[in-house]
Formats: C-alpha cells, sequence, structure tokens
C-alpha cells in the first residue's frame, strides 16, 4: 500500500465483492458495514499520500465477532434477543484497532451467545466451512474463522471461553491465539462466562496473530481483570532457538475414540519439531483430561445463568409484546428470545447454584479447576510449552451433533483445560485429512505468547 500497488480503498473493495459473493453460501457474515469500512480505507490512502508514517495493520481488512462491541454497528450475540440492538460504544480493543487503522468489513457469526462447537446453534442460521460446505467451521467464533479461510477477511476477532477460538481454527485451516486471561481487555465483551472468556485473532499465520495480539493486548482500567503483561514488548528481545526448546505432549490427549488420521497428523507434525531440534518429552495431565470437561460444563454454565439475567425484557433488547405483567414481561421475552441451547446452560447453571447443590457442584468444580492449574504448573516445570491436537476429529457434517448436545461438548475436550487454567495457546494447521484442516494446539505458560507465537511461526517454515 505504501508503494502503492494497491490501495487501501481497492483492498476493501476486493474483499467486500468477495462477501458478496461467498458470503451467501459460507453465511460468515451477519452484518456488513460496507460505507464505514470504504471510509475507513479512504482515510488510510489520504494519510499515505500525504506521506504519513503508518501502523503495520492501517488498511488492513477485519472482521469482528457478533459478541464484540462496534459502535454504531449491530450487536446481536446471534441471538433474537439482541436482534436489533446497536452498539453504543467500541469495546476496548475495537478501539486500539481503530487506532491502528484497521479496516472493520463488519461482524461475523457466532454460536449463539458463544455457546457452542459448530456455530449450528446461531438464531439467523449456521456458517459453512469454506473447505467443504457439507461441514460445520466450528464454533462459537466460526463466522470469524470461515471468514478468514474463505478468504472473505485477511483477519478477524474470536472470543474464546471454551475452545472457540482455536477450535475453528483447527476446522477451518486457520491460525487462532487464545491470550492468557486478563491479557486483553474484555471491555465491550458480551460476557458468556466472566472468569473464562477471552478475545483473540484468528489469521492466516502465526505472524499475522502476532501483529494482531500486539495491537489489542494490555491493561485497561475498564476492565479490572486486565493486567499489564510481564513480558510485554519482549517480543524482539526474546533469544528463541528451537534447539532450546523442552515440548512436552501429555500421553493422555492421545486417547480411546480419537480419529486415527488425526491422531497420526499431530504426531507428524510433533516430530517435525523434534527434527528441527527440539527436545519432546511425554508429560502428564491426569486432571486436565480426566475432569476439565466435567468442570468447565458446571463452572461456564454458573457464570451463564448470572451473565444472562440481565436480558430480561425491560432495560435492551427483546421484549414480549404478548406479556401482560412484569413477571410475563421476564418469561415471554425470554422463553421467545433465547434459543434451546442457551435455555438448556442458564437451567443447568440455576440448578448447580441453586441452595444444597452449589457445595455438591459449582464449589467441587472450581476445586477440581485449582487441581488442573497445579496439574499445568506441575508439567511446566520441565517443559516450556505443551503440543497436543486442537480437536479429536476434522470438521463434522452439519446436523450431525445437534441431536446430541453431550457429543458437542465432546469436540471441546482438548481445550476447555487452557481456559480454566487461564494459559495462552495457538491451534496451528498442520495437516489434511481428505481435504480437511487438523490443528496442532501448542499451550504456554501465563503470558508466555511471544514463545508460543515464535514457535507457531518456526512451525510453518517447517
Amino acid at each position: 500500500m505504501v508503494k502503492k500497488e494497491f490501495s487501501a480503498l481497492e483492498l476493501t473493495k476486493a474483499f467486500l465483492d468477495e462477501i458478496d459473493k461467498s458470503n451467501e453460501k459460507i453465511f460468515a457474515f451477519l452484518t456488513v458495514t460496507r460505507d464505514s469500512a470504504l471510509s475507513q480505507a479512504k482515510r488510510i490512502d489520504d494519510l499515505i499520500s500525504a506521506g504519513q508514517d503508518l501502523p503495520l495493520l492501517a488498511g488492513i481488512p477485519l472482521a469482528v465477532k457478533d459478541n464484540i462491541m462496534v459502535e454504531g454497528a449491530r450487536c446481536t450475540a446471534s441471538s433474537k434477543i439482541l436482534e436489533e440492538y446497536i452498539a453504543p460504544y467500541d469495546a476496548t480493543v475495537i478501539k486500539k484497532l481503530k487506532e491502528q487503522g484497521i479496516v472493520i468489513l463488519g461482524k461475523t457469526n457466532l454460536d449463539e451467545f458463544a455457546m457452542g462447537a459448530s456455530t449450528e446453534n446461531s438464531a439467523f442460521g449456521p456458517t459453512r466451512n469454506p473447505h467443504d460446505l457439507s461441514r460445520v467451521p466450528g464454533g462459537s467464533s466460526g463466522g470469524s474463522a470461515a471468514a478468514v479461510a474463505g478468504n472473505l477477511s485477511v483477519c478477524a476477532l474470536g472470543s474464546d471461553t471454551g475452545g472457540s477460538i482455536r477450535q475453528p481454527a483447527s476446522f477451518c485451516g486457520a491460525v487462532g491465539l487464545k491470550p492468557t486471561y486478563g491479557a486483553v481487555s474484555r471491555y465491550g465483551l458480551i460476557a458468556m462466562a466472566s472468569s473464562l472468556d477471552q478475545i483473540g485473532p484468528i489469521t492466516k499465520t502465526a505472524q499475522d496473530a502476532a501483529l494482531v495480539f500486539e495491537a489489542i493486548e494490555g491493561k485497561d482500567e475498564k476492565d479490572s481483570t486486565s493486567v499489564n503483561s510481564k513480558i510485554k514488548n519482549q517480543k524482539s528481545k526474546l533469544e528463541f532457538k528451537i534447539q532450546n526448546l523442552r515440548i512436552g505432549v501429555p500421553k493422555e490427549y492421545f486417547m480411546k475414540g480419537m480419529d486415527k488420521e488425526v491422531e497420526k497428523t499431530v504426531k507428524n507434525a510433533i516430530n517435525k519439531l523434534e527434527e528441527a531440534g527440539a527436545e519432546v518429552r511425554e508429560v502428564s495431565l491426569p486432571y486436565s483430561t480426566d475432569y476439565a470437561l466435567a468442570a468447565y460444563y458446571i463452572i461456564m454454565p454458573s457464570e451463564v445463568s448470572a451473565n444472562l439475567a440481565r436480558y430480561d425484557g425491560i432495560k435492551y433488547g427483546y421484549s414480549s409484546p404478548a406479556a401482560k405483567n412484569l413477571m410475563e414481561v421476564y418469561s415471554k421475552s425470554r422463553g421467545e428470545g433465547f434459543g434451546k441451547e442457551v435455555k438448556r446452560r442458564i437451567m443447568f447453571g440455576t440448578y448447580a447454584l441453586s441452595s444444597g447443590y452449589y457445595e455438591a457442584y459449582y464449589l467441587r468444580a472450581q476445586k477440581v479447576r485449582t487441581k488442573i492449574i497445579e496439574d499445568f504448573n506441575r508439567v511446566f516445570k520441565s517443559v516450556d510449552v505443551i503440543a497436543t491436537p486442537t480437536a479429536p476429529t476434522t470438521a463434522f457434517k452439519l446436523g450431525d451433533k445437534t441431536k446430541d448436545p453431550l457429543s458437542m461438548y465432546l469436540a471441546d475436550i482438548f481445550v476447555t483445560a487452557v481456559n480454566l487454567a487461564g494459559l495462552p495457546a495457538i491451534s496451528l494447521p498442520c495437516g489434511k485429512i481428505q481435504g480437511l484442516p487438523v490443528g496442532l494446539q501448542i499451550i504456554g505458560r501465563h503470558f508466555e505468547e511471544d514463545k508460543v507465537l515464535k514457535l507457531g511461526e518456526i512451525f510453518e517454515k517447517l
């Protein structure tokens, strides 16, 4: 762009044309912000013409998951209850990216309120995998992953509560980074489970993920859980040699019932890292494999139950016209506005928090969470990073798991422990099986995104 080989406006128009052509079949975007995207791009061209120095992200088209606020644009969280809701302000990550001059193309589809592993739970219809339109793109950030994989955007933002960036990145053959909990502000993200949610990038390469992450990370006074990374700005200083790297491979992650071809592809990827000079060790994460999914599906719905209480048909969002009194405003608005999966999780969570069950379920799950954190801390004493499959299978067919919620939940088996422990992790494309991508997950210590991203760059070169 700076060399004027093409303009920001031409680049943005090319992606908008691709969205016009392909979005109907992929359905990655719920809202396309064409006019504001073109005016943002024109502004960048004017600054280039004026000879101004610009950040690397200036003029680059971005897609945004539709649970992250972009001022003046619809923000639905793919739910009927927020179908007409217009965001009154920018999320902190959007504010930071706008300061970088990024061009926002629109808002992408997701599982309703980010609850799902396939983007089939959207109130507005499912997204399809660009590699095979009969298959799911993964979830809940399926629209963002499909937008990047289908060349409808250069990069995208997603949110990851229990694998919702990494699993769709794996299914769509993109790079997905889930940062350390607290590394990126959650201000302006529609809350699902506040102790687990984290915003992160979905991109084509690890280097692109690093650029977007560096633009959005850091403490924010509007989010008390955000922190200044201890290793901030050390990416360039990091003397990274793969020969000095110790990679832990948890034996429990290669389990019975896992797709044999996926296992083979991931093991081949780990062998490539070993051949390049890394030391690969077998490690054990017993709590993470045996109990993470169970603990996650008690803690997450409990927080969902509390967070979604705000959709009462009064303050904002859908309000049932059929309600005759206050109790009916609540019950009918929520009954008509929420989808099946959202209702299921609210009921799970309310039950787990209810009198007499709190200690038996929620409190016990939190104790297991502590054990999972201890599991990772113990392993990280002897290794620098952990390598695992991102998902046990490749992308499954649309409709395959919708009738069996439990089998859908199992799609997240390798990714939920990372959220419970608050660790950073990246999913990298590591091969294909019959044209369908497979993801390799690299997990790092808290705030060691630089190491995880650098290893991602090295792996891509291999």
